[in-house]
Parts: structure tokens; sequence; C-alpha cells
């Protein structure tokens, strides 16, 4: 891709509301992780719009990679539509200490953080303007006592707004992971996001397909849904691996609503985590 140079009107201290790839924004320094911390990769999950199972995917990779007995952690970055701590059945609010706020703790021992566990009410609304909701998924990194973390996953909020530019500028994010969905849409979603990666210099590991289709319970069956995918054609397009494709499983859906999210063997597809294991 082309270097991108600063227009006439660049202000520098704008920098970090702006989406060109120039040397004054490349200059703006990453946020240094809580001192109590040590974080070793960082991996975004994001979707070009919503309601195609981002989050589900993000916690099943968080539990997948924790499986392999690596340390895992989670920070929720979709602060007006958290769902994070509701897959794992975490409710109430985090503590905090001298040094930074504890992370809540999943059954199995993956690390957690999201703006329910700082709110009186998990069902009261965020309402704030973008620089808020900014600065607050980077206190999430540089406040939160995280520890010793092998595999830190980033769940994104649907589109390329202010939030996905603050995780790009902010954290040392090594790779994406793009979900999708296989309506007919898919190519102009991926293309958003991979378009946004690209001219943020971050890597993108590959796509997710979710609700690729539903196994019929009776012969097994796999029925499309959606109709055809395309998600094959565009993976092709952008010269992007496609990780993995997973089915609509009701059972996985109940679990997450019901709090017990846990690792479906025949609804995960371990390649996905192959890729991020992958990642040097």
């Amino acid at each position: 891709m082309a270097k991108q140079t600063a227009g006439e009107d660049c202000t520098p201290k704008k920098c970090e509301s702006c989406h060109l790839d120039c040397d004054s924004r490349k200059a703006i320094p990453k946020e240094e992780v809580n001192s109590y911390s040590s974080v070793k990769k960082v991996i975004g999950v994001i979707s070009g719009k919503g309601g195609v199972g981002k989050s589900m995917v993000t916690s099943l990779l968080a539990q997948d990679m924790n499986g392999r007995g690596y340390r895992t952690a989670i920070l929720d970055a979709d602060l007006t539509g958290p769902s994070i701590p509701q897959g794992f059945g975490i409710h109430g609010r985090a503590e905090s200490s001298a040094e930074g706020i504890v992370p809540a703790l999943t059954k199995d021992g993956v690390k957690i953080m999201s703006i329910n566990l700082l709110l009186e009410n998990e069902n009261q609304p965020v309402i704030w303007r973008g620089p808020i909701i900014g600065g607050a998924v980077k206190q999430f990194w540089t406040d939160v006592i995280w520890g010793d973390i092998d595999y830190m996953f980033v769940d994104m909020p649907p589109g390329t707004g202010d939030v996905a530019l603050t995780v790009f500028q902010s954290l040392p994010v090594d790779g994406l992971v793009i979900v999708t969905s296989p309506q007919e849409l898919v190519s102009m979603i991926v293309s958003k996001a991979v378009n946004m990666a690209q001219q943020m210099n971050v890597p993108i590991l590959g796509i997710v397909e979710n609700m690729a289709y539903i196994k019929c319970p009776d012969c097994g069956k796999e029925i499309k849904m959606f109709g055809e995918s395309h998600v094959e054609e565009t993976a092709a397009e952008f010269a992007l691996p496609l990780l993995g494709r997973l089915p609509l499983d009701p059972k996985v859906a109940a679990a997450y609503d019901e709090g017990d999210i846990r690792l479906f063997d025949d609804h995960w597809d371990k390649k996905i985590g192959d890729a991020v294991e992958a990642l040097k």
C-alpha cells in the first residue's frame, strides 16, 4: 500500500483521531500495560457489522487457548454492548486495590475485564461519547492487573469507529481475526475491516465464518440457513486464510445465555486456535 502523507490542515494533536498512515501518526506511542502485568500476544476479534457472533467466537477462542495450557484473558472493548461476562456467568462488580483493578476470573481461569463489571447495575446503559469510551478502553489496558498473560483477546465492537481506532493505536495488537456470516453482503462487510486493518498496519490472521450452517439433529445433514456461502471467494479476494466455519448451534447459544459457555468439540474448529498458536 502506498505511503500516505499528512495534509496541509493536519494538526499533530489530532493524530489519535486520524486514519492516515503517516510518520506523525506512527510516532504515537502505545500505551504501557499495567506495571503488574505482562501480555505476550494481543489478538483483536472484529466484525464489519453486528449480530455475527463475534463475542461468542472471542469467548470460545479464549476458552480453546486456555484449554491448551496458555494463560488467557479477554478485554471486552465493546463498551456499549458488553456480553462477555454473561457468557461465563460472571456478575457483580470487579474489585480494586492500590495497584489497580482486579479482573474477574472464569471457572476455567480466563481473566476478564468488561464495563459491566464496573457498573452498579449490569443493565445500566453506557451513554458515553466516543472520547470517553476510548479512554475507558485504554484504562482496561493500563489500570487492570492482568498478571502474566500469554494471549489476550480483545472483543471489539462492530464496525470501524472510535474504539477500533483506539485499540489499533493504543494497544500492541499482534493480529486480527475477522468474524463474518454467510449473507451476500459478506464481501463488502469484510472489506471494511480489512481496509481499516491495512491502513493501521495491523496483521490479519484470517476469517472465521460463523452461523455457516445448521446440522439436522436426525440425519446430520448441513442445512445452509442463509443460502450458499461466499466466504471462500471473499477470503481469496483479500488473500486471507479461511480459519474455520462454525455452525449455528442452539445448544451453544443457550449455554452462552445461561452463563456457561464451554468448548463444544462438535461446534468449535480447532484450526482457529491453531492460527493463533502459530503466531510468532
